[in-house]
């Protein structure tokens, strides 16, 4: 019963991002008072990397953030660092994604990348969006896209790593958010471990991010890979994807768990339920109920309409 929201300005114009998301992340909290998380979509600096690192559940995080920029910094230069509690966040120049990850966590178990691309901040914690914005102010954040959820754990623990979106680990840029269940998740997750896959929670929406990264990899376009999905999950559920150009939904063959689509020539807009995006949206607005078995991808270039698995 998770809430998911989605949001994309058509017109690939900066707008009140952190403002939208936040107010459609909170009219979904009864759907999911466990936690909260926003994916955000920012202007790129060329050639440089933002990374969110979490540094651990307790302790010096201060001292903590010391070594990882030391770490950091024998491969890339490191132009900016904060700390905010267990977050640290970087600017970076561009370095192949895997190796400055590898590079990050090998110093430490605790350390683990939330994020990591030329647009992409994710922000989550446990707790409520008014909660998560008065921790890590995003409200005042300007981009052109990005995905929200809210969170109500049924499976796996109430804590920052399984708070949802998750980055897809070793794509730069790529985010998903999930609502239902994958139930042939510790089927396609035992594969991926014997091919040194490693898995950061027992949240069984993680297996999504890993899924696209690895068609991804293998070659295939984000709109196919999407498509592969309808076929290779089991079980109900709709997920929310998002990359450094574009948001994209797919809903699986059952159509179990709602999807509400409100759209215009300026732009798109996503949730679980109809009351998120009447939070900002004016109730003129055409809107729709996302179908069974389909998937939709809207991208700041090119649109593309709903289509349904094959």
């Amino acid at each position: 019963m998770c809430g998911l929201v989605g949001y994309l300005n058509k017109r690939n114009r900066a707008e009140p991002l952190g403002e939208i998301l936040y107010q459609m992340t909170s009219g979904l909290c009864r759907r999911g008072p466990d936690s909260a998380g926003v994916a955000l979509y920012g202007k790129p600096q060329p050639g440089r990397l933002r990374v969110r690192v979490k540094l651990g559940e307790q302790g010096d995080f201060q001292q903590e953030a010391v070594r990882l920029v030391e770490a950091i910094s024998k491969i890339t230069n490191v132009h900016a660092s904060k700390t905010i509690n267990e977050y640290q966040t970087l600017a970076v120049d561009a370095v192949d994604p895997i190796v400055l990850e590898r590079q990050i966590e090998r110093m430490s178990s605790h350390f683990e990348v939330i994020s990591l691309g030329s647009r992409l901040d994710i922000i989550k914690q446990v707790g409520s969006p008014e909660d998560l914005n008065a921790t890590y102010p995003f409200r005042s954040f300007a981009g052109t896209h990005g995905i929200g959820h809210t969170r109500m754990s049924t499976e796996s623990r109430v804590d920052l790593s399984h708070s949802q979106p998750f980055w897809a680990h070793g794509i730069a840029d790529l985010a998903t958010a999930h609502n239902g269940h994958i139930t042939n998740y510790h089927k396609l997750r035992r594969q991926y471990e014997q091919h040194g896959m490693h898995f950061y929670t027992e949240n069984d929406s993680e297996i999504i991010g890993k899924y696209l990264a690895l068609k991804l990899s293998e070659g295939m376009t984000f709109e196919q890979a999407l498509k592969a999905s309808l076929q290779d999950f089991d079980g109900s559920y709709t997920y929310l994807a998002a990359t450094a150009n574009s948001l994209a939904y797919v809903k699986d063959p059952f159509g179990f768990k709602p999807l509400h689509v409100v759209e215009c020539d300026d732009f798109v807009a996503l949730a679980t339920e109809e009351v998120a995006t009447r939070t900002w949206v004016d109730s003129g607005y055409v809107s729709r109920e996302a179908g069974s078995d389909e998937i939709a991808i809207w991208d700041l270039n090119e649109v593309s309409a709903p289509t349904k698995s094959e």
